[in-house]
């Protein structure tokens, strides 16, 4: 297995997750907090698929399917076009209210590109610096597996969140 091979392999079960953490739910159980503090199975599930679109967007040097596919529209969410959750607080995050099948077709579209980007990719591909803002600079490599890791914490919040509404 290369490098290309085990990225695709985490982001399927990534979608695995996402698929099961919203599947037969309504749109008010996906909005359910578990606590005021707390982020719903909807917003953790926007978020994680934000972030993989802004993130791999970014590498692959293209627009991000949330404007370019017209998923921000079709979400029209009550708050900036440009968001990714990343800094919302939970009272924000409260606001937004989304459909499974929209959560769903977001992310396997998402899905869909990352695959298409993850697959044109060599193991030296990897090293290309895509932050030079850190120290050290982050290479595409370490973007793909925060990426990854991101997705699985928040997939794994979600399940669980699923849990203690159903």
């Amino acid at each position: 297995m290369n490098s290309a091979e085990m990225l695709v392999d985490f982001f399927g079960r990534v979608r695995g997750l996402v698929h099961r953490a919203v599947q037969d739910l309504s749109e008010d159980q996906l909005a359910t907090r578990p606590g005021r503090q707390a982020n719903s199975i909807a917003w953790l599930v926007w978020h994680l698929t934000r972030i993989q679109d802004n993130h791999v967007a970014d590498a692959a040097n293209t627009e991000e399917i949330w404007t370019d596919s017209g998923w921000a529209d079709r979400f029209g969410l009550p708050f900036d076009r440009a968001a990714t959750g990343y800094g919302q607080d939970p009272e924000e995050g409260a606001r937004l209210r989304a459909p499974s099948e929209l959560l769903v077709g977001y992310h396997d579209a998402v899905y869909e590109r990352t695959l298409q980007f993850v697959h044109s990719l060599t193991d030296g591909d990897l090293e290309r610096v895509v932050d030079e803002s850190w120290d050290p600079p982050v290479t595409l490599g370490v973007r793909l597996v925060s990426v990854v890791s991101d997705d699985l914490q928040h997939a794994g919040q979600a399940a669980y969140a699923r849990g203690l509404i159903t």
